[in-house]
């Protein structure tokens, strides 16, 4: 089937390309546009890489410094707040986090469009074709939310590009698949880049092999300032002279869809819905309304 799915993911870039982008490319370069850091893996000449590799964290400048996954911690901060129970990772060397709708401090996002900004090249020409003919038209980074879709098919020509590359590989067939594990105190550290962006797994056992203490930073972590971000801006931008409806519920649910986060699985209703929730307030604070979309 790697061939069916690579014709595939040609005739969903082109096919998106043609007919669904250019008819909303002004919702794209309008809905929850604001400036963020980026987080991805890089091999060592700034490749692509899903699963092997080191860390770059990218500023909103294009500037950005790469580090080893046991190193995480010299970078990547959490602040905690009292009105939530997810965490809000941050750049640690960029300051404490702000969440400021025009100029937020240390907020940086994960997911396809991070890796395709945090990149200096994919190693599959088709794939490397569309990051070129991406860049010429959005820069980098690139910062529009909707963009994560864009980004996301162009990911999808490389993994069958690869995917192809791999079969072709003496070692898919190599009956070396698990190494031997003895118990013992240690740390381990990894990271690979998950579908929602990159994951960061920190373990460490006793002299038994028994797990005493982890920290995991998943995608959805990592993006839950920005996508907090994206909705208060999207709900600022849209709501004026007290006018609000379906439609405006409708786009705030956009800019949270493209960071694909883990509770959109978890809280979905029968047609597939991310549950939401709108309280409108007049300009004094006091509520006014409520719209809901289940």
């Amino acid at each position: 089937m790697a061939k069916e799915m690579h014709d595939f993911a040609l005739f969903s870039m082109k096919f998106a390309k043609e007919q669904i982008f250019p008819k909303y490319i002004d919702l794209v370069k309008s809905l929850a546009v604001f400036n963020t850091g980026f987080l991805g893996t890089v091999v060592e000449d700034g490749g692509l890489s899903l699963y092997d590799g080191k860390l770059r964290m990218m500023q909103p400048d294009g500037s950005h410094e790469d580090f080893a996954v046991e190193n995480y911690l010299d970078h990547i901060a959490e602040l905690v707040e009292p009105w939530t129970y997810l965490k809000f990772p941050y750049n640690k060397k960029a300051g404490k986090m702000t969440m400021d709708l025009e100029n937020p401090v240390g907020v940086y996002r994960v997911n396809a469009l991070a890796r395709i900004n945090v990149i200096d090249k994919i190693p599959t020409p088709l794939a490397q074709k569309e990051l070129e003919e991406f860049r010429s038209q959005f820069g980098r980074p690139a910062q529009a939310t909707l963009l994560f879709h864009w980004a996301r098919l162009i990911e999808l020509v490389y993994c069958t590009e690869r995917l192809l590359e791999l079969l072709d590989e003496p070692d898919i067939t190599s009956t070396d698949i698990r190494a031997p594990v003895t118990p013992r105190a240690a740390r381990g550290i990894g990271s690979v880049e998950a579908s929602r962006g990159t994951l960061i797994h920190d373990y460490e056992t006793d002299d038994k092999g028994i797990v005493k203490d982890l920290n995991l930073l998943v995608a959805t972590v990592q993006n839950n300032a920005a996508m907090n971000i994206a909705v208060k801006k999207t709900a600022t931008d849209l709501i004026r002279s007290g006018k609000y409806d379906q439609g405006i519920l409708n786009q705030i649910e956009m800019v949270i869809r493209p960071y694909d986060p883990c509770f959109s699985c978890g809280t979905h209703t029968l047609q597939g819905k991310v549950a939401i929730k709108l309280d409108i307030y007049d300009s004094t604070g006091q509520p006014i309304d409520t719209l809901t979309n289940y």
